[in-house]
C-alpha cells in the first residue's frame, strides 16, 4: 500500500530554512546545519537516508524548491534526493509556471499546475505503478518546502509526518507551521543520533 508521507528537515526553533533563503542561497543563511545528518557517517542517518530513498516511489516539491533543486548549485550526479545516494524516483512539482525547460533533464520531472491535492494524486498514481514494476509497495514523499507540506497536512493528505529536528537555533527563516487547521498526531517513533532526533508521526485522517 502506498502512503503518503511529509518528511522534512527542521531546527529546534520551528524553520525549514534559515533567513533570506534564495536561489544561490537555497537553505538561507545557517541552514546548511538543518541537513547536517543527511551527510552524515553515523550508521543510523545513513539508514535512515538509504531506507527513505529506497521506499521512495515518487516525490511531490513545491516550485520555489524546484528552482533550487534544478538550479546551478542544485542536484548532481553525486548529490541528489536522498543527499549521497542520488535516488531517481519520479518527481512531481507544484506549480502554476511550468519551467520552459530543466537542468536535471535526466529525471522524472512532472509540473502540477492545479494544486498540492493534484500533484499528490498524480504522485501516487507513479507511486503505484513503481510499486507494480518493483514488486515491492512504494512511498510518496512530500519533500517540502515548509508551504508545500503544511498546504497537503491542512489538506487531509498525509499519512506521516517526519521530523528531522536538527539541533540548531536559527532566529527566523521560512517557518513549517504558520496556523491553519489544528491536529491531534500520534506519535509513531523517535531515534536520537548525534546530529538530529527523528520524530514520526501518524496523521490521522
Amino acid at each position: 500500500m502506498t502512503h503518503i508521507i511529509a518528511d522534512i528537515s527542521i531546527s529546534l526553533d520551528g524553520y525549514v530554512t534559515g533567513p533570506d533563503p534564495g536561489l544561490h542561497n537555497g537553505l538561507g543563511n545557517g541552514g546548511e546545519g538543518l541537513h547536517t545528518w543527511a551527510f552524515s557517517d553515523d550508521p543510523e542517518d545513513r539508514r535512515i537516508v538509504r531506507e527513505t530513498t529506497e521506499r521512495s516511489g515518487a516525490v511531490v516539491l513545491g516550485r520555489n524548491l524546484f528552482d533550487i533543486v534544478d538550479g546551478p548549485k542544485g542536484w548532481n550526479d553525486e548529490t541528489g534526493y536522498g543527499a549521497r545516494e542520488a535516488g531517481k524516483p519520479s518527481l512531481v512539482v507544484v506549480t502554476s509556471a511550468p519551467p520552459a525547460s530543466v537542468r536535471t533533464s535526466d529525471l522524472d520531472w512532472t509540473f502540477a499546475p492545479t494544486g498540492v491535492r493534484d500533484a499528490v494524486a498524480v504522485a501516487r498514481e507513479r507511486a503505484e505503478a513503481a510499486s507494480a514494476r518493483s514488486g515491492k509497495d512504494l512511498d510518496v514523499y512530500v519533500m517540502g518546502g515548509g508551504l508545500t507540506i503544511s498546504s497537503a497536512l491542512d489538506a487531509g493528505l498525509i499519512d506521516v509526518l517526519t521530523l528531522h529536528i536538527a539541533p540548531v537555533v536559527l532566529g527566523g527563516g521560512t517557518p513549517l507551521f504558520t496556523g491553519g487547521v489544528p491536529h491531534t498526531l500520534t506519535q509513531r517513533s523517535v531515534l536520537r543520533t548525534p546530529t538530529a532526533t527523528h520524530i514520526a508521526y501518524d496523521v490521522p485522517r
